[in-house]
């Protein structure tokens, strides 16, 4: 297999799997079923403790994320791979945007937390846990980072 990091010259189809057997278009589903999601921040941080889970144990621990891998590669050069990239980013950003206003609505975020704004913010905070975790930066610390920013939007996390 080739290193995650390594996807020059690559067609996009080799960003659709993560080693050829678990595809990336799975994330698809999980940011539907968290834009679908009514509870609000508890969706959140549902979402950031699998993500570190995922990133920090189990046979992919420490791979990083392909799609986090190929934001700083040389291969965000190609229109292709470049276009991908971003559809996955406003995914990514649209389904944690649908879940903070649902916690806008519910009074789960702190007066003048801007919906739009704390997307941007969690958006790249998953980038973040995906490139960190792939350096070795243990759960914990993850988790308290995730922690930190929920609790700066206002949020209530589970504990």
């Amino acid at each position: 297999m080739t290193g995650l990091g390594e996807l020059e010259g690559r067609p996009v189809h080799d960003l659709e799997h993560l080693g050829g057997d678990v595809p990336v278009t799975g994330s698809v589903d999980a940011f539907r079923g968290l834009a679908e999601d009514g509870r609000g921040l508890p969706a959140i941080a549902e979402f950031f403790d699998a993500l570190i889970g995922i990133r920090c144990t189990g046979e992919h621990a420490r791979w990083g994320c392909m799609i986090s891998n190929a934001q700083a590669g040389a291969e965000n050069g190609d229109p292709d791979v470049r276009a991908f990239l971003d559809q996955h980013h406003k995914e990514l950003r649209a389904a944690l945007h649908a879940v903070l206003v649902v916690a806008g609505t519910e009074g789960q975020l702190a007066p003048g937390t801007d919906p739009a704004t704390a997307a941007d913010l969690l958006t790249l905070l998953a980038y973040g846990v995906n490139l960190r975790s792939r350096a070795g930066a243990d759960a914990g610390s993850l988790r308290a980072t995730v922690t930190a920013a929920l609790r700066s939007l206002g949020c209530r996390t589970p504990q």
